[in-house]
């Protein structure tokens, strides 16, 4: 399995070896799990090093994790959609399913904005076939306590809760 996504995903500001990811490996009964997680990843920078990551590992399932840096931006939901189809694609040729980590930005720019963003998940997955979480860091974003600081990233005491939202959802998805 292939994880591609941005801080969230990489784990920023928890303790190595405890983000969701590092908790997720031992549910998956030796399942190897490839986190290609980058903290500042864009969807553009996903698509740009998705190929070669998937003929380097060749995997079964992909885990998209991306678009919140892109919303966070403000970038063209058009852009940040078609970033995003164009990995689920690539993935589909290669021979893998993809899981689809659904996010929601802050109001910044508006809510139509906001609502367009957390929108274009469910459009893809329904569009593509790809699975769907529809909101990763559902019971999460809204409790400070669960978030850092900076009111993005989440805190290391809500990784199991993170594992929680995916793991219903990507469990069926490695077992076949």
């Amino acid at each position: 399995m292939l994880v591609l996504g941005d801080s969230i995903s990489a784990g920023l500001g928890v303790p190595a070896g405890a983000g969701w990811v590092d908790l997720l490996r031992p549910e998956l009964d030796g399942c190897e799990v490839v986190n290609a997680s980058i903290s500042g990843e864009t969807t553009e920078g996903g698509k740009a090093r998705l190929p070669a990551l998937l003929q380097q590992h060749r995997p079964r399932l992909v885990v998209l994790e991306l678009g919140g840096n892109d919303g966070l931006r403000g970038f063209s939901l058009a852009l940040t959609r078609a970033n995003l189809a164009t990995m689920i694609d690539a993935a589909h040729i290669a021979g893998a399913r993809v899981l689809l980590l659904g996010m929601r930005i802050p109001p910044n720019y508006g809510p139509r904005y906001a609502e367009g963003f957390h929108a274009l998940f469910g459009e893809l997955a329904t569009q593509t076939g790809a699975a769907l979480v529809p909101f990763l860091l559902e019971g999460i974003a809204t409790d400070p306590a669960l978030m850092q600081t900076d009111g993005v990233h989440p805190t290391g005491a809500a990784q199991p809760l993170i594992l929680a939202n995916v793991l219903p959802v990507l469990a069926p998805l490695v077992r076949e």
